[in-house]
């Protein structure tokens, strides 16, 4: 089944750019820019070809300058061949020179005149060529000037040397230029610019670039191409105009039709957008959040509302499939069991409550609501949530069991007050009684000749607790009575001292070993004597109950010592520790770790507030080696005389 996707939150319509407003051009300008790649396209075709016919035009002067020395070439040659036959053939003197065939041939061919020197340069025999037998000029080849001359040299055997003269205008006529004639107009100028010989004609006038070069056959020489016809340029071609020109026309057709489409688009945008505002604005006004899910739970859109409930923006919600980021990381599997009841249809139409976090991490209480979400077919696409925060209601409602809570407590600790106050008046008179009969018991036995020494330490024994229990009660009844603190300096070694000795009975009965680590001599600290002594008592207390379920070794360490400014007293266990909570959830009245009915819960509170009145701290931490640790710091100096809390006020 196709997923839902609900139109796209609201944004305001921004200015649009002047850039955007003329993109209508965009057609003219793309075809404006195809053919300026045309134009450069067809610009270097035609350079390249430029450049091609300009190196066959050098290529075909340079088979010219080939030709016209390959011509010397064979003549030198010949000219070696008759110098080297001269001295056998006995052709001294002009007629037996002149009757040789290789120089008549010689003269038919190229040369017109044949001179033998000797080896002083005096003249040996000459050869001439008649008028009849003047060279003339083969082809298209016109002669315009003759009289330059050139001369070929050998070397006669013997000593001496044979001289043939040439006229430049005999080597062009007899050097078959026929091939070049047909796409060139040829001319041979002279050093000083003269036309020697031209294949020019008025019926075939040549067109284009000219390539002029001197040519290695005679310096004095130089050889001229002009092509009858060679590659157009480009711009000349009515082709390209024309598809130029279609091209441009095609654009600008183009961008008008754009221009028109454009401006239609913007109407309808404007309309969609007024519309998408009235949209949004009532879904930012609503006052829960809307959230719309697919049939996989993935979300698919949320409101202003939400996001704000969160603190998450929609862009980072929209498209996140559970577990979502403000569940709470401890109800994972809670919140993904009650996802796939929801999305199974098994939400209560009346809505269910639950618990979500803020992305500050402070919690927040919605009332979810869900109802199935429908495409404009009727089909089940996915699921409709509308979410209150009942957060403050929930405050509310905690805020006032609190309260009754509290008023609760006072009422107990009321009541436990008055209970103390009556407990302590009424044992007293008891403790006096057994005070004095114990005393009296006492003396009467050291009356005697020979007292028993167990039963004299049993007399003193009962005496003296009794009259530490007389202590105690007084104790209660000052703080019931409010009554002002009794202060002395003491010794805090000697106090944690004898706490210890009274404890250490107990502690072996129940198997727990007891590592004191007190310094002989520790500073006077001003205190009330009775009240610490309750404290350390507590302490010692709480950490042999701590260790009452513990199979392996017990052990209680007491440590004491102090600094420049303090004297602490620590109290460590090695039970299963304090799980992680802090002091003031220990120390909260009428709660308790223990098991129900062992403890009332007020002790460590007590503990606290007695030991704050003496300016102190209690602290509690879980140390590294396990257990529990619970340290007493009291100050050095001595401090202004503050009032003992009374049972009423040592527990909030």
């Amino acid at each position: 089944m196709p997923m839902a996707s609900p139109p796209a939150p609201f944004q305001p319509l921004a200015p649009e750019a002047a850039w955007r407003r003329q993109l209508w051009l965009f057609p003219a300008a793309l075809a404006l820019a195809f053919c300026a790649l045309v134009v450069a396209w067809v610009h270097g075709i035609d350079t390249n070809e430029r450049n091609a016919f300009r190196r066959l035009l050098e290529a075909d002067a340079a088979s010219v300058e080939a030709q016209l020395l390959a011509r010397l070439d064979a003549e030198r040659a010949s000219l070696r061949e008759i110098a080297a036959q001269l001295p056998a053939a006995g052709a001294a003197g002009d007629t037996a020179l002149q009757a040789l065939p290789p120089v008549r041939a010689g003269l038919d061919r190229l040369w017109n005149r044949l001179v033998w020197l000797d080896a002083s340069h005096q003249v040996v025999g000459r050869a001439a060529r008649t008028p009849s037998r003047a060279a003339t000029a083969g082809g298209d080849l016109q002669i315009r000037a003759r009289g330059l001359a050139q001369h070929l040299q050998a070397p006669v055997p013997g000593g001496g040397q044979l001289l043939a003269r040439y006229e430049i205008t005999d080597l062009l006529g007899s050097t078959d230029l026929v091939w070049l004639n047909q796409r060139y107009e040829v001319s041979f100028l002279s050093a000083l610019g003269e036309v020697i010989a031209t294949t020019a004609s008025f019926a075939r006038p040549p067109g284009g670039m000219a390539h002029e070069r001197a040519l290695a056959a005679s310096p004095e020489l130089r050889v001229v191409l002009r092509p009858f016809a060679q590659p157009p340029a480009w711009w000349r071609s009515p082709h390209t105009l024309a598809l130029l020109a279609g091209l441009l026309m095609l654009g600008t057709a183009g961008s008008l039709l754009l221009r028109r489409q454009m401006r239609q688009v913007a109407r309808a945008m404007a309309e969609a957008h007024r519309e998408a505002a009235w949209r949004q604005a009532m879904e930012d006004s609503a006052l829960v959040g809307l959230r719309a899910r697919d049939l996989q739970g993935r979300i698919l859109y949320v409101n202003r509302t939400l996001c704000d409930m969160v603190g998450w923006q929609a862009g980072e919600l929209v498209g996140l499939a559970p577990p979502l980021p403000f569940w709470p990381p401890d109800a994972v599997d809670a919140m993904l069991a009650r996802n796939l009841d929801t999305l199974a249809g098994g939400a209560p139409r009346t809505g269910y409550e639950t618990h979500w976090l803020h992305r500050d991490g402070h919690g927040i209480d919605v009332m979810i609501f869900e109802s199935p979400l429908l495409d404009p077919q009727g089909r089940h696409v996915g699921w409709m949530g509308s979410i209150v925060d009942i957060s403050v209601r929930k405050q509310l409602e905690e805020r006032e069991q609190r309260h009754g809570e509290l008023l609760a407590q006072h009422a107990r600790l009321h009541d436990l007050g008055l209970l103390a106050s009556e407990l302590a008046h009424e044992l007293n008179q008891p403790l006096s009684a057994v005070m004095g009969y114990g005393a009296g018991l006492a003396k009467a036995m050291r009356s005697q000749p020979s007292p028993d020494p167990v039963l004299m330490d049993a007399a003193e024994q009962v005496h003296r607790h009794a009259r530490k229990a007389g202590d105690i009660v007084n104790w209660i009844r000052r703080q019931a009575q409010r009554g002002e603190p009794q202060r002395q300096a003491e010794d805090l070694g000697a106090l944690v001292e004898a706490v210890c000795a009274l404890r250490s009975r107990s502690l072996e009965r129940r198997g727990i070993r007891l590592d004191k680590q007190v310094p002989p001599q520790l500073p006077a600290v001003p205190l009330d004597r009775i009240g610490i002594e309750q404290v350390l008592t507590n302490l010692l207390r709480n950490a042999s109950d701590a260790l009452s379920a513990r199979t392996g070794p017990r052990l209680i360490r007491v440590r004491a010592g102090a600094s420049d400014t303090e004297v602490w007293v620590e109290v460590h266990d090695n039970g299963p520790g304090l799980g992680g909570r802090t002091l003031d959830e220990l120390a909260a009245p009428f709660r308790t770790t223990k098991q129900a009915g062992a403890s009332l819960g007020l002790g460590l509170g007590i503990c606290r507030s007695i030991v704050e009145a003496h300016g102190g701290l209690l602290e509690a931490s879980d140390p590294p080696e396990g257990g529990a640790c619970l340290r007493l710091r009291l100050p050095r100096l001595a401090l202004p005389d503050l009032p003992t809390p009374t049972a009423h006020e040592v527990l909030p």
